[in-house]
Order: structure tokens, then C-alpha cells, then sequence
């Protein structure tokens, strides 16, 4: 679709009597959302003062003052009042959209207990699937459909439903991996969760598109206190996990939409493509980092400072800069996606996007030894550079800058 046609298209949309009014709801469910979020989140952080319900710094953490963690709750709040203060316009998707709200609540409630008490990983990952499989089995929601990457088109139900809960529990945990610095889950959340609300708004899915939006304006309002000097707040793996489990919701149903109406103008050949695109830093980042630690011998689920954020930060960047430059990796890939989808097949794309991960670990690599050596004193940093360049990096020393 050329500008000209899309232009045109847009016109016809505003036109549009019943597109109107899911775009007035869109807009009005967004800002709800929000002032949701800002009024409640003060009453959070002085319940959690005063309850001394804080998170302590420590080595892994990028804070140097205790910090209320429970901003989860008012997003939980936020989009349950903006999404069902009034009616859906379109009812065919409004099953799907409440069975997500259950899956949500099931998460909501173990990332209390985490970020209370801790909780052990494999009962965490078990409610994730159980999350994962009420909107699979209840509400048919499921990838059954490749778009010719690598070949493949239709699969088998069960290979479909085995492939969608592992997007649902990779992009729960990867939301909550990159959730590190100020603002950067929750920048990152927005950007995705406007632009599948954009694309459920021009395709007349106003019930999608209203719990998207309701979700980026939870976010919003978040994202003023996650950023505050005087009244920080974190949103703890209570607000991680929902936000992960919405955005894997939208990804798998904008992918399995697009597969359904594939013949129209407003679909996306390479919808997976698109998906993946749109969520590239904390997939990246997670697929980097579980890469690192198997190649170093430990456990992918292990803890260190080897994420993206951390090493901006070791480089230097605050945490404010940090968040902008992975924010506008992924929107700036997002955007030329959209751009050029049209002229690329999915096979060349799946390719692209292997390159692009490669420039990704060669970035990381780059940046880490950086860090490593700004750390050093000079002499100390001239000597190892120059044993190092006479001696070659080894493989060890390799997985050990990455």
C-alpha cells in the first residue's frame, strides 16, 4: 500500500460512523487508563512506606535507595477500569479479550506472591501455562498458520497449540528480563502495545484495539512516577508478568488475524515477522543472554549483569539514556518493517532479522569489552589490551565479553 492509497484509506476509516466511535472509545479508554494510574500509584508508594514493602539495592540492582516495586497493581487497576466502563462495540472478539483478563489475573496474583515473598520458578512457569492454555483451549487462539517461512503454511492443531503457549511463555518472561532500568519494560510496552492497537483500530477490531490502547495508557501513567526523582516506583514482577502475558495475547491474535483475513488490503503477508520486529529488543535480549550463559557453561535462567541495559549503563549512560536508545532500536526497526515489508518475503526477512541479531552480538561484544577495559586503570587496560592483541581472544575470553 502506497502513501497516496493510504491516505485515502485513512479518509475512508474517519468517514466512518461506527470506526468513529471505536476511535473516540480507543482515545477515551487510554486516557482513563492513565489517570488511573497517576492517582493511585501515590497511595501504592505510601502504603508500601509505611509497610516498609521496599526494594532494597543491592549487585544486581541498578537503584541506590529503597524503592516501593508494586506499580504492577495500579496497571492491573487501570486496565481493568478503562477496559469494562462501557460497552464493546464489536462483540466477536470480546470472549477472547475477557479470557486474557483472566489470564492476567492469574499472573497478577503470582507476581504478588514474587514480589512479597518470592515464589519457586517452576510453580511460576506452571501458572504462566496455565494462563497461557485458558485463552488457547477456551478461546481458540492459536498460531496455525507460517506465511510460507522456510516453507511451512498450515500446521497441526497440536504443534499449533505447543508453538503458541512457548510464545506466550517466552515473551511473558522476556518482558520481565529486560525489566531492569527506568522505564525500559515499560517504554518498551507502550510502543508495542500502540502500535497493535493501531493496526486492531483500522481493521475494525475495536475490542482488541480498545484493550491495547487501555494497556499503553496504564503505561503512560506509570512511566511519570518510574521516572520520578522524589516518587519513584517500580513495577515489580507483578506488573512484568501481565504486561508480557497482553503483549504475547496481541502477537499471537494480530498474527492468527492476519492469517485470517490474508486476501485483504489491510494484511500483513509476513505478520510473524511484523510481531517479532515489534518486540526485537527483549527477544533479542533474552535469545543473547540465554545464549551467553549455556555457551558459558550455566544455567540460562541464572542471575548476572549481562543484559543490554546493563552494559549502556557500565558504559556510562544513565539510566534515562539507556531506556531511549533501546526505546528507539525498537521503533525505528518497527517502523522501516512496516515501510519495506511489502518489497521482502518472509524467508528474506526471517534472514534479516538473523543479520540483524548478529550486528546485535557483535554491538554487545563491542560495548562490553569497552566497559571492561574503562573499568581498568590505564596502565593495567594498556597492558591487557596489548597481551590481548598479541595473544588473540580466545573462545572463553569471547563468551566472557559478550
Amino acid at each position: 500500500m502506497n502513501i497516496s492509497l493510504f491516505i485515502a484509506y485513512l479518509l475512508h476509516k474517519f468517514s466512518d460512523e461506527v470506526f468513529t466511535l471505536g476511535l473516540y472509545q480507543c482515545i477515551l479508554s487510554f486516557l482513563v487508563a492513565c489517570f488511573v494510574a497517576i492517582v493511585s500509584i501515590p497511595v501504592i508508594i505510601k502504603i508500601s512506606e509505611l509497610k516498609s514493602l521496599m526494594e532494597k539495592p543491592g549487585e544486581r540492582r541498578s537503584h541506590s535507595t529503597p524503592t516501593p516495586t508494586f506499580g504492577g497493581i495500579a496497571i492491573y487497576a487501570a486496565i481493568l477500569i478503562a477496559y469494562f466502563l462501557w460497552p464493546s462495540i464489536d462483540q466477536t472478539e470480546i470472549y477472547r479479550t475477557n479470557l486474557s483478563i483472566v489470564g492476567m489475573t492469574i499472573l497478577f496474583f503470582i507476581g504478588i506472591k514474587d514480589d512479597l515473598v518470592g515464589i519457586d520458578p517452576a510453580k511460576k512457569l506452571s501458572f504462566q501455562v496455565l494462563a497461557a492454555m485458558i485463552l488457547i483451549l477456551f478461546g481458540e487462539l492459536r498460531v496455525d498458520y507460517l506465511y510460507g517461512i522456510l516453507g511451512f503454511h498450515h500446521i497441526d492443531e497440536v504443534v499449533g497449540i505447543i508453538l503458541t503457549c512457548f510464545i506466550f511463555i517466552t515473551l511473558t518472561n522476556a518482558i520481565n528480563l529486560i525489566d531492569g532500568i527506568d522505564g525500559l519494560a515499560g517504554g518498551i510496552a507502550t510502543i508495542a502495545s500502540g502500535t497493535f492497537g493501531s493496526w486492531f483500530l483500522l481493521t475494525n477490531h475495536f475490542t482488541m484495539a480498545c484493550l491495547a490502547f487501555t494497556l499503553a495508557g496504564g503505561l503512560l501513567g506509570f512511566l511519570r512516577f518510574n521516572f520520578s526523582k522524589t516518587s519513584k516506583i517500580f513495577m515489580g514482577n507483578t506488573g512484568s508478568l501481565i504486561i508480557g502475558f497482553m503483549l504475547a495475547f496481541f502477537a499471537v491474535r494480530f498474527v492468527s488475524l492476519n492469517a485470517s483475513y490474508r486476501y485483504e488490503p489491510t494484511a500483513f503477508f509476513n505478520a510473524p515477522i511484523i510481531a517479532i520486529v515489534i518486540l526485537i529488543v527483549p527477544i533479542f535480549d533474552t535469545l543473547r543472554v540465554f545464549l551467553v550463559r549455556i555457551l558459558a557453561g550455566r544455567s540460562p535462567f541464572s542471575a548476572d549483569r549481562n543484559h543490554m541495559h546493563h552494559i549502556l549503563l557500565d558504559n556510562g549512560l544513565s539510566h534515562i539514556n539507556a531506556t531511549i536508545v533501546l526505546c528507539g532500536v525498537s521503533l525505528l526497526n518497527t517502523v522501516m518493517f512496516l515501510l519495506l515489508h511489502r518489497n521482502i518475503s518472509n524467508t528474506l526477512s526471517l534472514i534479516i532479522l538473523g543479520c540483524l541479531f548478529g550486528v546485535y552480538m557483535f554491538v554487545s561484544f563491542t560495548l562490553k569489552m569497552r566497559a571492561k577495559y574503562v573499568s581498568e586503570t590505564p596502565l593495567r587496560r594498556r597492558a591487557i589490551l596489548r597481551r590481548e592483541l598479541q595473544n588473540g581472544i580466545t573462545g572463553k575470553r569471547i563468551v566472557d565479553y559478550l
